[in-house]
């Protein structure tokens, strides 16, 4: 699930969120080439399984943009009332704490008193007050591209059954892209995250593919 990067204003989707929602949509067209028997299969079934490729990640793309700016303004709407809060409830020992709270835990772990001080008082006098929370272009671009991402994800799994009737061929070679792919976004996430990139991608793979076969085995 996308996450709305609010401190990145000219980057509508942050790489991790890129590349996660198009493993989503991955690993759903997946599932439904894995449901194919190379042997049985025939053009109906293959016709059957694209379209409900296509439709299932329609749907969730869809589902996925809604919650991506539900989580925008909910985050926005928070951030909003720990100001309001901050300036003119809380006393100066609950706002220390509340702004360690907000820190990453390491770096909370190391801040002293004095500096969790001078951040809220920092926080207290500044002339911006609070936001009130709104939707705006910028946003309505990141849930489009998250829409997009989880919708195009689809097609280089479903590409090579429209290249071959030969079910085996098509199947095979739609699982060697998936796994392709996996490995590409796991490599992704490593240079993003300073990470080792070939590990990183034969985890992704690797997992990409038993979470594959456990979606199938539940029924997804």
């Amino acid at each position: 699930m996308a996450k709305p990067n609010e401190n990145k204003p000219n980057r509508i989707l942050d790489p991790v969120d890129r590349v996660t929602e198009v493993i989503f949509g991955l690993l759903m067209a997946m599932t439904f080439v894995g449901t194919l028997s190379a042997a049985t299969a025939g053009r109906e079934d293959v016709r059957t399984m694209m379209l409900a490729a296509l439709g299932c990640n329609l749907a969730w793309g869809l589902a996925d943009a809604v919650i991506y700016l539900l989580h925008t303004w909910t985050e926005r709407t928070r951030h909003r009332n720990f100001m309001i809060f901050l300036r003119k409830e809380a006393s100066a020992e609950q706002g220390r704490g509340l702004i360690a709270d907000a820190l990453p835990p390491r770096i909370a772990a190391v801040a002293s008193g004095e500096v969790l001080e001078d951040l809220r008082q920092r926080l207290v006098d500044s002339r911006d007050g609070p936001v009130r929370p709104r939707l705006g272009g910028t946003d309505f671009l990141g849930a489009l591209g998250v829409f997009l991402l989880v919708v195009v994800a689809t097609f280089p799994v479903v590409i090579p059954f429209l290249l071959t009737s030969d079910n085996f061929l098509a199947i095979r070679a739609s699982n060697l892209v998936a796994l392709v792919l996996l490995f590409a976004a796991g490599w992704l996430l490593a240079r993003h995250s300073g990470g080792n990139p070939w590990l990183s991608g034969l985890a992704l793979a690797i997992i990409g593919a038993a979470l594959m076969l456990g979606i199938i085995a539940l029924g997804g």
